[in-house]
């Protein structure tokens, strides 16, 4: 199981809930913008999300942003579980602040929780793979476990039938050459492939994947020819292609859309399959209505996800901001620490 909290201090509720805010630091996020803030109270810990991390064009209604937080939020939430902590959530608490996402409340000790512990075991091994998957199929009990997990998370999980391949595979590469045209699209990539050193954010080169065939086109982090990876020598035949939804298309579907992300990919992850989400056709109205089609109109789309058994060889990690960027405590004269600079 990964460590438990160690900072010192008097009251050992903070230091559990900044460990469990520091695991959120490597949930997935669009375009790895991390859009989140916390701030620790002597019992609370509060996620924000940060405006100034939106991708104003690519995510103008902030449903991205918002799946990137219900992520951070979920890791967050079974940290707390596997460290033996139960806890109360409150999700968008207060209409007249917006920003404030959730509350978690710390209600006492408990026993750990060996399943939640599995999945924290999971989030430093969790990476988005964007290389190709090899030819062996994703077993349905596997699949299952996934759907099980979104379930759980208040989400629905569709696995594209094969019949269904092609126009999810039209859809995500016709969506992905209308972004590239459009110039505002491609000042936001620029922006978030090309970030300032040490910004600990963003998709770098060195974490991209240079074009190949795909039975599903990926979004080219790195237009030009710049991208550090290779896809491989497979072609994604045995990936299995999840559309995650819900029934409603608004903030609080999205945070919880979000939660079930976090949820199936560290899933996958402990499972031992190599994972991928995919934006790129529910991020234009279009093709975001075809993907609603594929649900037999029964669902509003949150974000495709592809999982497989992908390459041996390990990924880089991807880039992570500093916990002192990110996390604020603010407690009583007795309790006010400095935050380190660095994860422990």
């Amino acid at each position: 199981m990964t460590s438990t909290p160690t900072r010192t201090g008097q009251d050992p509720r903070v230091r559990v809930l900044e460990a469990a805010a520091r695991q959120s630091l490597h949930a997935p996020s669009v375009f790895n913008t991390q859009p989140w803030r916390w701030r620790i109270t002597a019992d609370a810990l509060e996620l924000r999300g940060d405006p100034d991390r939106q991708l104003t064009h690519t995510d103008p209604d902030g449903r991205l942003l918002m799946l990137s937080c219900g992520a951070a939020l979920h890791h967050a939430r079974v940290s707390l579980a596997a460290f033996g902590w139960a806890a109360v959530v409150e999700r968008l608490p207060d209409p007249s602040d917006p920003s404030l996402l959730a509350r978690i409340r710390t209600t006492g000790p408990i026993d750990l929780d060996v399943p939640a512990g599995r999945l924290v075991d999971a989030i430093p091994r969790r990476r988005t793979d964007r290389r190709a998957y090899g030819d062996r199929p994703v077993p349905e009990a596997v699949l299952a476990r996934l759907g099980d997990a979104v379930e759980a998370e208040g989400a629905h999980l569709h696995v594209v039938r094969p019949d269904q391949m092609p126009m999810l595979a039209v859809s995500t590469g016709r969506a992905a050459e209308a972004e590239l045209a459009d110039p505002a699209y491609r000042e936001e990539l620029n922006r978030w492939t090309n970030r300032p050193a040490g910004s600990g954010d963003g998709v770098p080169a060195a974490t991209a994947v240079r074009p190949s065939p795909r039975r599903v086109p990926l979004r080219d982090y790195a237009p030009g020819g710049a991208a550090g990876l290779s896809a491989g020598t497979d072609f994604d035949r045995g990936a299995a292609y999840l559309i995650l939804f819900g029934e409603d298309d608004e903030p609080a579907a999205w945070l919880r859309g979000g939660e079930a992300l976090s949820a199936l990919l560290l899933t996958a992850t402990a499972e031992g399959l190599a994972s991928a989400p995919l934006s790129d056709a529910v991020e234009l109205a279009w093709p975001r209505r075809m993907m609603r089609d594929l649900l037999a109109g029964i669902g509003s789309p949150y974000l495709i996800v592809r999982v497989g058994w992908g390459p041996e060889a390990e990924l880089p990690p991807a880039p992570r901001r500093a916990p002192g960027d990110v996390i604020e405590v603010v407690l009583t004269p007795a309790y006010t620490t400095s935050m380190p600079a660095a994860c422990g």
